[in-house]
């Protein structure tokens, strides 16, 4: 059950989010697109989306820094573990809260909205679904042991599991005993992963790079009428 749970499905997933990515992108430009309803609404999103987007950068961002560097690494900078897991704590639940509460603004404006759900799929539907359900393991997981709990070092048994998929070593054992609400947000997230390029959350993966060396658009109008500015009186002809 450890492999089939800690090598098999991780790696199945990382496949699938690989292939699944190339695929679409291949097959399916088209769709490669967040498919934005802010021309339906526009007050509600103006609040929601920055909530959501820099909540989840914030999220990204901790856990790069928690799984992927070695705890010997920020001791040896000069960072204990009691300052690590306090900051880690504390800018976790400020980062996850701020997800959770932009992602319930989002699901309440859609739903709420007639145009924007009626533009709703199933496929959205789900994703919200799959999504609302790593961010809340997630906030479960350290509130319930880091916050109001007695503490869990992840970095001990969690990241070296996580390091040791990346480098192609895979040690299940590690995960054997970590906390439950910690494995079950581990296995939601890898399903998600496993179901983010079939979905609208591609468009994480597209940057508007073109924008820097486009050319400027001019615009010029062909209304007749004289603009607001007074036009400027250029040579006046001399002579006859």
């Amino acid at each position: 059950m450890n492999t089939l749970l800690w090598v098999i499905v991780p790696y199945l997933s990382i496949a699938t989010f690989v292939l699944g990515t190339v695929w679409r992108y291949r097959y399916d430009k088209f769709g490669w697109t967040t498919r934005s309803s802010q021309l339906y609404e526009a007050s509600v999103l103006r609040w929601g989306s920055p909530l959501f987007h820099f909540g989840v950068l914030a999220v990204f961002g901790g856990h790069v820094v928690g799984l992927l560097i070695p705890k010997s690494w920020t001791e040896a900078v000069g960072i204990t573990d009691r300052a690590y897991h306090a900051a880690a704590a504390g800018m976790g639940t400020v980062a996850g809260l701020c997800t959770l509460i932009g992602m319930a603004i989002l699901i309440a404006r859609r739903r709420l909205v007639g145009p924007v759900f009626a533009a709703t799929t199933r496929n959205d539907k789900a994703m919200y679904l799959v999504l609302g359900a790593v961010i809340v393991l997630g906030m479960v997981a350290t509130v319930r042991t880091n916050v109001v709990g007695a503490g869990y070092d992840y970095r001990e048994s969690v990241s070296p599991w996580v390091r040791s998929l990346v480098v192609l070593r895979p040690d299940p054992a590690l995960m054997a005993e970590v906390p439950l609400e910690f494995q079950a947000h581990v296995l939601s997230a890898f399903v998600l992963f496993a179901f983010w390029p079939f979905t609208r959350l591609v468009h994480a993966f597209s940057a508007p790079i073109g924008y820097v060396t486009r050319p400027y658009i001019v615009y010029r109008s062909r209304d007749p009428r004289p603009g607001l500015r007074a036009t400027r009186r250029g040579w006046d002809s001399v002579g006859g």
